[in-house]
C-alpha cells in the first residue's frame, strides 16, 4: 500500500503492488508470498479486483453491495460482491462495452450498449435479450418515469427504446450533427445532451420539445487558456435541480446554473486532454473531475484545488463510492485502482478495517510514493544541462518544478560536477573531525546535591552505552533524567551521608573509588572556571594501568574491610570513653517512680527473679514448676505425655481469696465458742 499527501491530503493506493497471475497455482502463490516482501504486504481489498487487459467502465449498484465493470480482452463484465470481498460472476460479450446502466436496485437489471450498434439486455441469471439501434451509439440515458432509453450517438437523432412496450418511439431531431454525451436530471428528469459542436441542448421529455441550449465551446474560452481546435462536449453531469457539470475535449470544466446561460466557475486540467468523468462531492462540495492522466479534486465555488492524483496508466472512468471516501478507478491496465481518502468520507461498512489501518500508518510513518524521485526547478535542469528535457516522459511536470528519476539525477550530477568526489573526501575529514572531537572530556554539569553519586551515573551509564553497542541492546533509562529522582539530586535532605557506619560498611573500597571521583570533581570545576577543554583522562592514567588496578582491587578487599572494622571499633572505644567521663561528671539524683493503680510494692527482689526465669531454659523452668505445684506431668495410656499447669493468679483474686479464707475462719470460730458455751449451760443444771 502506497501513501501520497497533496495540500496534506492523505491518500492511500490499496491497490499498489504487484499482482500474481491467474494461472498460477494456489502452492506456487503461497511460495512467492513467502519469498517476496512486497507480494506479502499488499492488500487486496477484494479478490481478483482486474480484467485480464482493459477495464473501460466501472459503476456501483444503487444498493452498494455490487460492483460492475466492463473490459476486454475478451469482451466481459465482472460482478464482485463487497459483502464477500470477492468475485460473483464473470459473463462474456460478443463486443466491446461502450457504456452500461444497472436499471435495479442490485445487479438483476443491466442494460449494455456495445460498439456493433447492439444493445443486450441481462436479467438475473444472464442474458435476456439483443437488439439493434440504427447508428453507432456512444451514450445513453434510463428515464424513471417512463421507462425511456435515450441513445445518442454518431447522428443528429436521439433514438428512445421504450422498456414497457417493448418497441422503438419517435426519436428527437437535434440540431447537432453527432452527440457524444448524455444525463437525466434526478429531480425534475430534464434530458440533456452533449453535441460535437460544443453545445448542450436540455429538452423536456413530456412535451418532447427543446427547451434551452448552453454554447460551452465559446464560454470554455478565457484568457489563460489556449486551446486548439473546436472543443466538443465529452463529459456531462448533473447536480441537484439546477447546477450541471459540462467537461469539453480540450481539458476544462464549466459549472453551469440551469437558469443562466454564462457559467459559475471554469476549471482548466492544463493537459489538453478530454475529460472522461464528473462527480459530485457533496459533504466537502467538491467536484472530481478526470482525464486520462490525471483525477482532480477541487471546490466548486472557488476553484481551489483540493488533492489530485496522477496514475500509472491512462484512466478511462472514474467512480466514486457513496457516502464515503472511496475512490475506484478503470483504466489501461488490467488491475483496477482503489484509492481511500479519509478526509472525503469514512471507509465502506464491509471495508471499516481500513480506518484503523490508516491510523496505525499515521503513528508509523513509512516511505511515500516520491521517494524514488527527485524535485528539481528549471534552474537546476539547466545546471544540470537536462534542460531539453522538459516535456518529455523522462520529468513530470508538479507546481513550480519537475519530478525526475533519482537515478538519472545522481548520472547527470556527477557528469556535471566532476569535483564531486573532492567535496565527498573533503565532508567525510570533517565528519571524523567530529568524532574525534566528540570523544574528548565535555562539560557536564552536575547538580549541588549529591555530586559524586550523579558522576558515578554518569560514568556507569557510558559503559552501559558501549556494552549495549556491543552486544546491540538497548540502553536503560538514566536516573539523572527520570523525574522520579529528581529531588534526590535537588533536596539537601537527601544527601547522602558518607561517614556513618551502615555506607563504610557497604562500600569497603569507597574510599579508592571516592578519591578518583573527587579527582574528576576537582578537574571539571577547573574546566568550567576556566572555560577550556583537556584532551587528556580525567584519571590521568592509561588504560592499562586501570585494568591492572582493578585486579588488584580484589586482594585489597579484605584488607580494607578489617581496616574499616578497625576503624569503627576504636571510633566505638573513644565514645564509650566520652560516656563514662560524662556520667561521672554528672551527679546522681534520687529518682522517684509511682505504682500503678491496684498493684502493690513488695520488692525489686521479683522482678530479679523474674529475669533469672527467664533466662533459664525450658526444662529447668517445668522442673521449678513442678516443684512449686503450678505443673503436673503424667505419662498417658497411648504412651505420650500430658502436662497440667495452674495458672497463676491475678492480685486482686488473691486478696478475695484471703478476705474468704478469713471469714470462713471467723465463722468456724465463732461456731466453737457458740458450742462451747451450750454445753457449759447444759452442765450447770444437772449440777443444780
Amino acid at each position: 500500500m502506497q501513501v501520497s499527501s497533496l495540500n496534506e491530503v492523505k491518500i492511500y493506493s490499496l491497490s499498489a503492488g504487484r499482482s500474481l497471475p491467474e494461472w498460477l497455482s494456489d502452492r506456487k502463490k503461497r511460495a512467492l508470498q513467502k519469498k517476496d516482501v512486497d507480494i506479502r504486504r499488499r492488500i487486496e481489498l477484494i479478490q481478483d479486483f482486474e480484467m485480464p487487459t482493459v477495464s473501460t467502465k466501472i459503476k456501483v449498484s444503487r444498493d452498494g453491495q455490487y460492483i460492475m465493470a466492463v473490459g476486454t480482452y475478451k469482451p466481459r463484465v465482472r460482478c464482485f460482491d463487497t459483502y464477500q470481498l470477492s468475485q460473483k460472476f464473470e459473463r462474456c460479450l460478443d463486443s466491446e462495452v461502450v457504456t452500461f446502466e444497472i436499471l435495479s436496485d442490485d445487479y438483476s437489471k443491466i442494460v449494455f450498449l456495445q460498439c456493433g450498434r447492439f444493445v443486450e439486455f441481462h436479467s438475473q441469471h444472464g442474458h435476456y435479450y439483443k437488439t439493434r439501434i440504427p447508428k453507432f451509439g456512444r451514450d445513453f440515458s434510463y428515464h424513471y418515469p417512463s421507462c425511456d432509453l435515450y441513445f445518442v450517438g454518431a447522428s443528429s437523432e436521439v433514438y428512445r427504446l421504450n422498456l414497457e412496450q417493448g418497441r422503438f418511439l419517435n426519436s428527437l431531431q437535434t440540431e447537432a450533427s453527432e452527440s457524444n454525451v448524455c444525463d437525466i436530471n434526478p429531480v425534475h428528469f430534464l434530458f440533456a445532451l452533449g453535441t460535437a459542436e460544443g453545445k448542450v441542448e436540455c429538452w423536456d421529455p413530456r412535451t418532447r420539445n427543446r427547451v434551452g441550449l448552453l454554447d460551452c465551446a465559446l464560454s470554455s474560452v478565457t484568457a489563460d487558456t489556449e486551446i486548439e481546435g473546436l472543443p466538443s462536449i465529452s463529459a456531462l453531469k448533473f447536480d441537484g435541480a439546477l447546477n450541471v457539470a459540462v467537461g469539453t475535449s480540450t481539458g476544462q470544466v464549466l459549472l453551469y446554473d440551469l437558469r443562466s446561460s454564462n457559467p459559475l466557475i471554469v476549471k482548466d486540467h492544463h493537459y489538453g486532454l478530454p475529460i472522461k468523468s464528473i462527480q459530485f462531492q457533496h459533504q466537502l462540495d467538491l467536484i472530481i473531475s478526470a482525464d486520462s492522466r490525471i483525477i482532480k479534486m477541487w471546490n466548486k465555488d472557488t476553484g481551489k484545488i483540493f488533492t489530485s492524483m496522477e496514475p500509472e496508466h491512462d484512466i478511462n472512468d472514474v467512480c466514486l463510492y457513496p457516502n464515503s471516501g472511496m475512490l475506484m478507478t478503470a483504466n489501461e491496465a488490467p488491475k483496477m485502482n482503489i484509492y481511500y481518502i479519509p478526509v472525503l468520507g469514512p471507509a465502506p461498512k464491509w471495508c471499516s478495517f481500513l480506518d484503523n489501518l490508516t491510523e496505525e500508518l499515521e503513528e508509523n510513518p513509512e516511505s511515500t510514493v516520491y521517494d524514488d524521485y527527485k524535485f528539481v526547478t528549471r534552474k537546476d535542469l539547466e545546471n544540470l544541462g537536462l534542460a531539453h528535457l522538459i516535456g518529455s516522459s523522462l520529468l513530470r511536470a508538479y507546481m513550480h518544478g519537475f519530478f525526475m528519476d533519482i537515478r538519472l539525477y545522481h548520472k547527470a550530477k556527477m557528469m556535471a560536477n566532476p569535483f564531486a568526489y573532492e567535496e565527498y573526501r573533503r565532508e567525510k575529514i570533517r565528519q571524523k573531525i567530529e568524532e574525534t572531537r566528540a570523544q574528548r572530556v565535555q562539560l557536564k554539569k552536575l547538580p549541588k546535591v549529591n555530586k559524586e553519586l550523579a558522576l558515578k551515573l554518569i560514568e556507569e551509564e557510558g559503559e552501559e552505552q558501549q556494552f549495549s553497542k556491543k552486544r546491540k541492546q538497548k540502553n536503560l533509562p538514566s536516573l539523572l533524567k527520570d523525574d522520579r529522582f529528581k529531588v534526590m539530586f535537588e533536596n539537601p535532605d537527601f544527601q547522602v551521608d558518607e561517614q556513618s557506619e551502615e555506607f563504610r560498611l557497604l562500600n569497603p573500597l569507597v574510599s579508592k573509588i571516592s578519591e578518583k571521583r573527587k579527582r574528576k570533581l576537582k578537574i571539571l570545576e577547573e574546566l568550567e572556571a576556566q572555560g577550556q577543554e583537556e584532551e587528556e583522562e580525567p584519571e590521568g592514567k592509561a588504560s592499562d594501568a586501570e585494568s591492572s588496578e582493578s585486579s588488584d582491587d580484589e586482594k585489597a578487599w579484605v584488607e580494607e574491610v578489617r581496616k574499616q572494622r578497625k576503624l569503627l571499633r576504636q571510633e566505638e572505644k573513644l565514645k564509650r570513653q566520652e560516656r563514662l567521663k560524662e556520667d561521672q561528671q554528672t551527679l546522681l539524683k534520687p529518682q522517684f517512680f509511682e505504682i500503678k493503680e491496684g498493684e502493690e510494692f513488695r520488692s525489686f527482689k521479683d522482678s530479679a527473679k523474674k529475669q533469672k526465669l527467664m533466662k533459664k531454659t525450658l526444662e529447668d523452668r517445668l522442673k521449678l514448676e513442678e516443684k512449686l505445684g503450678t505443673l503436673n506431668v503424667s505419662d498417658t495410656t497411648v504412651g505420650s505425655k500430658q502436662a497440667t499447669f495452674k495458672l497463676k493468679k491475678s492480685e486482686q483474686q488473691r486478696k478475695q481469696q484471703e478476705a474468704e479464707k478469713l471469714h470462713r475462719q471467723e465463722r468456724k470460730t465463732l461456731r466453737r465458742s457458740a458450742s462451747h458455751l451450750k454445753s457449759r449451760r447444759g452442765r450447770g443444771r444437772l449440777f443444780h
